[in-house]
């Protein structure tokens, strides 16, 4: 470093610079915290009516230190969740699932549970929109993939088939939803390409 004076400032033993590792553990935030973004500014703008669904809980043993500060000891989950989100947009019910992997050739289908893609197949046999968000970390790259082209793995691999579904094949017969900053993840524009 250089002085006012012009001379160069020499210290005896300089304490070696420990390299540090780059931190991305705050890099991005996590695809459901992105959607919930999403569905906040679509709520405010009128543009749809969509929300997280809540997990079924069932609180079993309750600590009560202060009256104004319950604490749950003990608690389990009721019964099996169905997909993430659901709402209406532009006049449908639409209902899907977000999933991150950190895989870059392949989404794996152990990600999704049966009974899932059981409420997916029931919600496109009476009308609905069902599909599903995967966004591959590695990659930072966001799929919207209609949930007829889960089913067609997920029946497959029950026959011997794929127990994942190729990165090729989501790019192929998905749609990609780019980052935006107000909506996130604007899925409904991809919706409008789709479906409207």
């Amino acid at each position: 470093m250089n002085y006012p004076n012009g001379k160069r400032r020499f210290t005896q033993n300089p304490t070696p610079q420990k390299k540090t590792k780059p931190d991305f553990s705050n890099r991005g935030m996590s695809l459901e915290e992105d959607i919930n973004l999403t569905n906040e500014y679509y709520l405010e703008a009128g543009i749809a009516v969509v929300h997280k669904k809540p997990t079924p809980v069932q609180i079993v043993n309750v600590d009560y230190p202060k009256r104004s500060a319950a604490v749950i000891k003990e608690a389990y989950f009721k019964q099996a969740s169905t997909t993430d989100f659901n709402g209406v947009y532009r006049g449908k019910y639409i209902d899907f699932e977000a999933k991150e992997t950190k895989n870059k050739t392949s989404f794996p289908l152990s990600n999704v549970h049966q009974h899932q893609v059981d409420h997916m197949k029931a919600v496109v046999s009476h009308g609905g929109i069902s599909f599903l968000i995967v966004k591959f970390s590695p990659l930072e790259e966001v799929y919207l993939l209609p949930s007829p082209m889960l089913f067609t793995y997920w029946d497959d691999q029950w026959n011997g088939g794929r127990k994942s579904i190729p990165y090729s094949y989501i790019m192929e017969k998905g749609t990609r939803i780019p980052f935006h900053y107000q909506a996130r993840i604007d899925y409904a524009k991809t919706l409008d390409k789709l479906y409207f």
